[in-house]
C-alpha cells in the first residue's frame, strides 16, 4: 500500500495514516518499514540528460578522472552561483549560552574556483559578477598561474558564458587549453561541485572569510578519489531510464 498509493490528503504516507488504513498498530507499521528498508517521508532529486553526446562526454570526463594525461594539469572549473560563495557584510554573532551563532543573509562577490584532480589544490578568483567576462579573466589566470611546459585539460559546464564567441576564440588562440564540456544536465560529473559542497558545508553557512579556508584547505589538500568507471555510471544510468519508463511519465 505504501508503495503502491498515496493517501487522499497528503503526498505520501505517514506512520500513523497507514495504521489507521491498515487496523495495524504505528509500532508494527513503522518496524515493517524499517525491517524493509521503505523511507516514504524521504525523497531525492535527479535529472536525466538529453545530451545526445551523452555517452561520448561520459567517457571523455571519466577518462581524465580515472587516467590524467601526462604532460599536464586537469582543472575542473565553475563558479559558485546558487549559493553565492561570498563577504559577509556584517561580522558573526558568536555561540552563547542561551543563543545560536548568528549569520547576515547579504553577500558581497561570487567565487570561480579550479579544482586540480591530481593534488587535490584548489585555485580561486573573486569577482563582483560571473558574466563571460569575468570567466575570461580567470581563464587568464590560470594560464598565468599554470607552468607554461603543461597542457591545461578545463572540465567545465554548459553555462552560457563558458561558449560565447569571445571565449572560444582566446581558447583556440592557446593551443595548451583542451575543453571538456561536461552533458547536459550532468554537472555532477565535475569533480569541483564536490568542492564547493564542502566549502558550503564547512565555511560558507556559518562563516565569513573564504579566502582564508582555502589557503588551509590547500595546505593539505588531498585529491577526491575517483572511483566509478564510464561502464559502471552508463548501467546506472540505463537502470534509471528503464524505472522512469515503467512510471509512464510522458514528459
Amino acid at each position: 500500500m505504501v508503495l503502491r498509493s498515496k493517501p487522499a490528503d497528503g503526498t505520501h504516507w505517514t506512520v500513523r495514516s497507514a495504521a489507521s488504513v491498515t487496523g495495524l498498530s504505528k509500532s508494527t507499521v513503522g518496524r515493517m518499514l524499517a525491517l524493509f528498508g521503505v523511507q516514504q517521508h524521504r525523497s531525492k532529486s535527479f535529472k536525466l540528460s538529453t545530451d545526445p553526446l551523452f555517452v561520448d562526454k561520459v567517457k571523455d570526463i571519466v577518462g581524465l578522472d580515472l587516467n590524467p594525461p601526462d604532460h599536464a594539469v586537469v582543472l575542473c572549473v565553475d563558479e559558485k552561483t546558487q549559493i553565492q560563495t561570498w563577504e559577509r557584510t556584517q561580522p558573526v554573532l558568536p555561540l552563547g549560552l542561551g543563543h545560536l551563532e548568528g549569520v547576515t543573509h547579504d553577500y558581497v562577490t561570487p567565487l570561480f574556483a579550479a579544482l586540480d584532480i591530481v593534488n587535490g589544490q584548489v585555485l580561486t578568483w573573486c569577482r563582483s559578477r560571473h558574466r563571460h567576462q569575468e570567466f575570461l579573466g580567470f581563464l587568464k589566470h590560470i594560464e598565468a598561474k599554470v607552468p607554461a611546459d603543461l597542457d591545461v585539460h578545463l572540465v567545465v559546464d554548459n553555462y552560457a558564458a563558458h561558449k560565447l564567441p569571445k571565449v572560444r576564440a582566446w581558447l583556440a588562440a592557446g593551443p595548451r587549453f583542451h575543453v571538456h564540456y561536461t552533458p547536459i544536465y550532468a554537472s555532477w560529473l565535475n569533480q569541483i561541485e564536490r568542492w564547493f559542497a564542502l566549502l558550503t558545508e564547512r565555511q560558507i553557512r556559518r562563516a565569513s572569510c573564504v579566502s582564508a579556508f582555502v589557503q588551509t584547505y590547500n595546505a593539505r589538500a588531498k585529491p577526491f578519489v575517483w572511483t566509478a568507471t564510464s561502464e559502471a555510471i552508463l548501467e546506472k544510468v540505463e537502470r534509471l531510464c528503464k524505472a522512469v519508463c515503467r512510471t509512464g511519465h510522458s514528459g
